[in-house]
């Protein structure tokens, strides 16, 4: 039997931020690490993975560096 391929590219990376970002009290720039863990396997994917929408509104946030940390909670994370 072949190996399964992986249904979710990049759902590891986006709990990851999801996690992180619920740890520093959704302040983004304490997070910039695994944001741009999930930009590089976004681009490994070529964005075909549904963690990828939300990664560049990520990257936006942090580069304007908003006076608000919070970010919105739009990443899913099923922790089965």
């Amino acid at each position: 039997m072949a190996k399964q391929e992986i249904k979710e590219p990049c759902k590891k990376e986006a709990c990851d931020i999801q996690a992180c970002l619920s740890k520093n009290n959704f302040n983004s720039q304490r997070c910039v690490r695994v944001i741009e863990l999930l930009q590089s396997c976004c681009e490994q994917c070529k964005y075909e993975s549904t963690h990828c929408a939300s990664v560049s509104g990520l990257l936006k946030q942090i580069s304007k560096q908003v006076k608000q940390p919070k970010v919105m909670r739009f990443l899913i994370c099923n922790h089965n």
